[in-house]
């Protein structure tokens, strides 16, 4: 598995591992069906804890954009392109609710935030 995992950051290994995968599905990366690899294997290789994977496994199993065949392994869902949208619509405005509180508590307005946005982008 090629994806670049941070001990440093805020976000919890489980949640990058997540973030990470699902991006690839929604962006097409990972084809409808294709076959993860099995929760030790992808621990292995990305040196981390098996509950780890497990975790971040459910929470993709969660969203609907993986389902598990019992003794074949885990495969990306059958989504359509409207489906992906949708998902990765809900799975943005989620973080963006999130954002939007912490923004706030700092008594920043939406000019303030669209301003520092158009700055970072």
């Amino acid at each position: 598995m090629n994806i670049a995992l941070s001990n440093t950051s805020d976000k919890p290994i489980y949640q990058q591992l997540f973030e990470r995968i699902s991006a690839q599905i929604l962006k097409g990366e990972l084809e409808n069906g294709y076959c993860l690899p099995p929760i030790r294997q992808a621990a292995q290789e990305l040196s981390i804890s098996v509950i780890t994977v497990k975790k971040a496994w459910e929470e993709l199993e969660r969203c609907g954009l993986i389902h598990t065949i019992t003794g074949k392994g885990c495969f990306v869902a059958e989504l359509s392109s409207d489906r992906k949208l949708q998902i990765r619509d809900e799975m943005i405005s989620k973080q963006m609710l999130l954002d939007t509180s912490y923004y706030k508590s700092f008594g920043l307005t939406l000019d303030d935030v669209i301003a520092m946005l158009k700055k970072v982008y």
